[in-house]
């Protein structure tokens, strides 16, 4: 082991001994004080020459930090530690890239982190998170839904370890009781609870996508607020709730409700192209970008996935899924009551899948790495907006050009 490790292992944070620190709220969970970040601060070079950089390299040799971290008694992480120690594995002369040391410190996504698990994993240590006891009702949870999202077992530490409660995952649980609230306001105000789409009212809803009123384009996206009936709502929420949170608590809420979103609209621009008179309602586009990645994700993954019964939870899903998909293609074909007009459109399930497998699942697979730097990010990206700008296209002139007989808006 190089220096920097053998010198580490000796510090009294690495062993958990308490010493006393009292961190800026801004730096809560990163385990350093302001003064320690000022001397990790990147752009400032005039206070890391002399400290940390005096040859100015861009990397942090094993004495200086040692010396820094000794003098100073700052309490590490130790699972940032670990990360620390498999960093300097990775380098021949056991040295540390500054830049990668503030990356790790302050948390941020880096491909530093894929790096260090690569280079360093004979060194870290291989206890299993699930022997550990004694821990609370949020723990016991957090450990769960390490097990459940993520595949590497040192993916799974890290996060249990480096886990906070603060930001919640508010997104998916924000949609989940906005649909609710929507629904319980129709459901009262129509007396209709089940097939509320056949209540000639409730498609004159100013969220309801309608192919007679494509030039509103929030429409677009406000559908997902919308749903046929309790049963389709019932199915999207707990969905939503079993499998969005989980997600947004590791990946984080940028991620994905950028991923959620993405696959409503693709659910709305598809049903205008493939099924150019039918209304949509439900946020089935979104629920199906996020249940298709996960378990692309579990599928890809499947040997390195620790989550209990995950075959059986696996053919829960899928036989959950194809049934909605069956009845929302029985309710588009063959109604059971008669109505005014056509009814809503499945291919939104359809296209929500596509983009959790493709973008979603390369989301998925870059915890704690950066989208940024990866081409293959961009090139799905890049497919994704020439999709979107087609639509937006064949919405404003393809119907026209084709004559297309759209039912009157109500």
């Amino acid at each position: 082991m190089p220096a920097l490790g053998k010198r580490l292992w000796l510090f009294p944070a690495w062993k958990g001994w308490s010493v006393p620190f009292s961190p800026s709220p801004s730096y809560l969970g990163t385990g350093w004080s302001p003064w320690a970040m000022r001397e990790l601060h990147p752009g400032d070079a005039s206070c890391r020459a002399p400290q940390l950089d005096p040859e100015n390299t861009g990397f942090i040799g094993v004495e200086t930090f040692a010396s820094l971290v000794h003098s100073h008694e700052l309490p590490l992480d130790p699972a940032k530690l670990d990360m620390l120690v498999a960093l300097a594995q990775g380098n021949d002369e056991g040295q540390v890239c500054y830049q990668e040391l503030v990356d790790l410190m302050s948390s941020k996504r880096s491909s530093s982190f894929k790096r260090a698990i690569a280079n360093g994993q004979r060194a870290l240590p291989r206890d299993v998170l699930l022997d550990e006891t004694g821990l609370g009702f949020y723990k016991r949870f957090v450990r769960y839904v390490a097990y459940e999202i993520l595949p590497c077992e040192m993916d799974q530490r890290w996060y249990f370890y480096q886990h906070r409660a603060c930001p919640p995952p508010i997104f998916m649980a924000a949609v989940t009781l906005t649909q609710i609230i929507v629904f319980l306001c129709y459901g009262a105000r129509l007396n209709k609870w089940v097939l509320q789409t056949y209540h000639p009212e409730y498609m004159k809803s100013p969220l309801v996508y309608h192919p007679g009123h494509r030039a509103r384009a929030w429409r677009f996206l406000t559908y997902m607020f919308m749903h046929v009936g309790l049963e389709q709502l019932g199915f999207n929420a707990l969905l939503q709730l079993m499998i969005g949170v989980p997600l947004e608590m590791v990946h984080g809420i940028l991620r994905i409700s950028f991923l959620y979103l993405a696959g409503v609209l693709a659910g709305s621009l598809t049903v205008s192209i493939t099924d150019m008179r039918a209304p949509l309602v439900g946020g089935s586009g979104g629920v199906y970008a996020l249940c298709s990645a996960h378990l692309a994700n579990v599928v890809m993954n499947w040997a390195g996935m620790r989550c209990p019964y995950k075959l059986l939870r696996m053919v829960l899903a899928l036989v959950c899924m194809s049934s909605e998909v069956g009845r929302a293609v029985w309710l588009r074909f063959s109604p059971p009551l008669p109505a005014a007009g056509p009814q809503p459109s499945f291919m939104a399930h359809l296209a929500g899948a596509i983009v959790g497998i493709s973008m979603g699942l390369t989301i998925l697979r870059s915890y704690e790495e950066s989208l940024r730097e990866q081409c293959g990010w961009w090139v799905l990206l890049l497919s994704y907006g020439t999709f979107l700008l087609f639509a937006v296209f064949w919405n404003i002139f393809a119907y026209d050009l084709l004559g297309a007989q759209i039912p009157p808006p109500p």
